[in-house]
């Protein structure tokens, strides 16, 4: 059966402008990190693709090795564009990255122009497309000078393989770096991923300042804290987790007594805003409109549809966010 979009699509879903550029942005984005690989079921995450979309999520964030195995994410992705989404190409943001280890030896990692241009050419023909719509510099490389990385960058979207660049998991200093550098070249940044929870608050400490004053757009990779912000682990580790898998980056190690009884006292503030933990978590991510979205995973369609219903209830309280303070600091 044809797949048809949703006309209702557009309808609820929040847009936000990224930083000072003209690009808006869903304020819930879906990621391809997990779930979307070759070890993973084809068919399930093209339900969740098509539901995710039906429900005004255009943007589909992915790298260069999100799997297993690395590069199967955008194989994937790629197969769903051609079957599904060819029409809408022009409704979706689509962004890719590259920094990380991708292929054995010196030019399959870190941040050279060389690696960069590589992955990034490797990356469209794995999802069938002339350019993505942003690209991203994974992360900062301690022996590639930023200039090389940043010209890389500038140099893909004169040739028209990206719209729009981003850098990920750079610190403050970095990125103040990174826009000037960007700037002189005249292909201005337009966003930074970093990492951004209410576990893992690092961006508070003068990232969020920078990207403010210089009108670069912001977009929190794991703002449920791998799942921990999520209703799995208010009573210990199910069998189904994150943490219970051998593979990924959350171990039963993070699901400490401590954190538990933290997202329990979350949970009882979620349920008085009529939300679940992980839809407050979220708002309270998109609080204030610093972070323009939210960068969810998924590993079935219901967890995408409860993610969007955040949006529902973003305003806080300035007592529920004193009290959410209290408990963080705990």
């Amino acid at each position: 059966m044809v797949y048809q979009a949703a006309e209702n699509r557009y309808e609820s879903m929040k847009y936000n402008r990224s930083g000072r550029s003209g690009l808006m942005l869903p304020a819930v984005s879906l990621g391809l990190w997990h779930n979307f690989g070759g070890v993973d079921t084809y068919e399930n995450g093209r339900a969740m693709l098509r539901r995710a979309f039906d429900l005004g999520i255009t943007h589909f964030d992915l790298a260069n090795n999100y799997g297993p195995p690395p590069g199967s994410a955008e194989e994937m992705f790629g197969r769903i564009l051609k079957t599904d989404f060819a029409p809408y190409r022009d409704e979706m943001i689509i962004s890719s990255k590259a920094g990380y280890y991708m292929w054995p030896g010196p030019y399959g990692d870190w941040g050279s122009r060389k690696y960069l241009v590589s992955s990034l050419d490797q990356s469209l023909k794995r999802m069938g497309l002339d350019y993505v719509d942003i690209f991203y510099s994974h992360r900062p490389d301690p022996n590639t000078p930023l200039e090389e990385t940043m010209a890389a960058l500038d140099s893909i979207v004169r040739q028209g393989k990206a719209l729009y660049v981003g850098i990920s998991n750079y610190s403050a200093e970095q990125t103040v770096e990174a826009i000037k550098i960007l700037n002189q070249l005249g292909t201005p940044l337009l966003i930074h991923q970093p990492k951004y929870s209410m576990f893992n608050r690092w961006i508070e400490d003068g990232l969020q300042d920078v990207l403010q004053e210089n009108g670069v757009g912001s977009i929190a990779f794991s703002p449920l804290a791998q799942g921990l912000l999520t209703n799995k682990y208010l009573t210990g580790i199910p069998a189904d987790s994150r943490a219970a898998k051998l593979t990924g980056f959350l171990s039963e190690d993070h699901v400490t007594t401590e954190v538990v009884e933290c997202v329990q006292k979350l949970n009882e503030i979620a349920a008085e805003r009529s939300q679940s933990l992980s839809q407050m978590a979220l708002a309270w991510v998109l609080r204030g409109g610093k972070v323009n979205s939210v960068l969810i995973g998924a590993s079935r369609v219901s967890q995408i549809e409860e993610n969007v219903a955040a949006l529902n209830n973003l305003e806080f309280s300035e007592e529920e966010l004193a009290r959410i303070e209290d408990i963080l600091k705990s």
